[in-house]
């Protein structure tokens, strides 16, 4: 049961609906394009996924029970298999529904329930409802994105002459500069314009004070003495970063990791996006490719040159993109051994993962009110697969790994202090020193 005063109530109360009525106003205002594209079978089948898309905005304000997907694509079976377990869990008399069930799993039965409704309607399928808003983002953060590649291009003109101390000082700006990307969360503002208006690089200094937890040491010890113990030439360093969300994070991300190649503090790097529209503004391939495209064709000389190297790296397959289905399962990532073994045995193969924003730290940690100062190890309840680093702005109520008095101590100074993305959080964690 979801509690009437909580982030999660309020989000299924009012921000779930204002999602799914922007969702819904998207495809109607496309209905010529579908008309265009697909004659007057395109007009019928917006008719249908507004309907479907109508039927379940009501079935979330009305609290009905969660229903199996009928779509037959290959996550269905596991989709109701975990409706199935949340069953078993509830009294005979009761059956999982939107405010009676876990938050992390109805926000996600949400977005694959949306995508069900387009996939019911094949001219429809490959619709990204998004993408406007995902675009709007990209496009209105212009300005901080120039600003970053400059600095990114400059950067790269002189790093082979850097020192230890010199790589370390800039790689702790670039990760920090990814940390605050995540602020640009289009499914926290439900849709409304979230993106990043001014240079980034001005206000780190004033944000530190903001990061509650700072692992940077770690992680950066962790890289630098990969670089330094390799044992061969052929000894690859991996990184991982599984994405959060497109536009201006996105290249935030992209940044960090064309400096973590340029730096050779790693030899490539791993990217995880979703495999279908999902949270508003979460990377796809589409979106990835689109901002690698318009990154290459962009009037400004930092940015093409940014995105002419970052479209080498994928040719070179030193960066590589995957959007494995388990991304978008209500699963926690404990269960990731169970339910996506390959996944699993793929990241292993890591030196480092990077898991970006909330939902990430979510299903990281199971979202379960565990208490603040609970071990972000204790917490991940043996999902390890590899040393991993949380880089999270606080938009959802829950956190751990925090010191005693803490947490309490920031309820009474700043009460919303965990869902307004005003905190941030660089939290690492390695199998390998326990």
């Amino acid at each position: 049961m979801i509690g009437r005063r909580s982030f999660a109530y309020f989000t299924v109360k009012d921000r779930l609906p204002q999602i799914l009525t922007k969702v819904i106003d998207t495809v109607h205002r496309h209905k010529d394009t579908f008309f265009q594209e697909h004659g007057q079978e395109g007009v019928e089948a917006e008719k249908r996924a507004i309907s479907l898309m109508s039927k379940l905005r009501n079935e979330l304000q009305t609290d009905k029970s969660a229903l199996p997907l009928t779509d037959g694509l290959p996550d269905a079976a596991q989709w109701n298999k975990y409706l199935d377990q949340q069953q078993a869990r509830l009294d005979t008399e009761e059956n999982p529904s939107w405010f009676k069930s876990p938050w992390l799993y109805m926000e996600c039965y949400m977005y694959r329930r949306i995508h069900e409704s387009l996939q019911l309607n094949p001219p429809m399928c490959d619709f990204d409802v998004f993408s406007e808003a995902k675009t709007q983002s990209f496009v209105a953060s212009q300005q901080a994105i120039i600003a970053i590649c400059t600095f990114l291009q400059e950067l790269n003109e002189k790093i082979e002459g850097f020192n230890d101390a010199q790589l370390k000082a800039e790689f702790l700006l670039l990760m920090q500069v990814a940390l605050w990307g995540n602020r640009c969360d289009l499914s926290i503002s439900a849709g409304q314009d979230n993106s990043q208006k001014f240079n980034p690089l001005v206000s780190l200094e004033s944000l530190k004070p903001f990061i509650l937890i700072d692992d940077s040491e770690f992680v950066w010890e962790l890289l630098i003495n990969n670089k330094k113990n390799k044992n061969s030439e052929t000894a690859c360093t991996r990184v991982d970063i599984v994405l959060d969300n497109s536009g201006f994070e996105l290249v935030t991300d992209l940044i960090l990791a064309d400096f973590l190649i340029t730096s050779r503090l790693a030899d490539e790097i791993h990217f995880h996006g979703k495999s279908i529209p999902w949270f508003v503004s979460d990377t796809t391939k589409r979106d990835f490719d689109w901002i690698l495209k318009k990154m290459q064709t962009a009037n400004h000389m930092p940015m093409s040159r940014c995105g002419v190297v970052w479209e080498k790296n994928m040719k070179k397959g030193v960066w590589i993109y995957h959007d494995h289905p388990f991304w978008t399962l209500p699963n926690e990532f404990c269960d990731m051994p169970l339910v996506a073994d390959d996944l699993y045995a793929e990241l292993q193969k890591s030196n480092l993962i990077f898991f970006k924003g909330d939902l990430n730290y979510r299903k990281l940690t199971g979202d379960r009110k565990w208490s603040y100062t609970v071990s972000f190890d204790t917490a991940l309840r043996e999902f390890q697969p590899a040393p991993l680093c949380s880089l999270r702005t606080l938009k959802a109520d829950i956190q751990v790994g925090l010191k005693p008095g803490q947490g309490e101590q920031l309820a009474v100074s700043d009460p919303e202090w965990m869902t307004i993305g005003r905190y941030a959080i660089i939290q690492f964690s390695n199998p390998y020193q326990k």
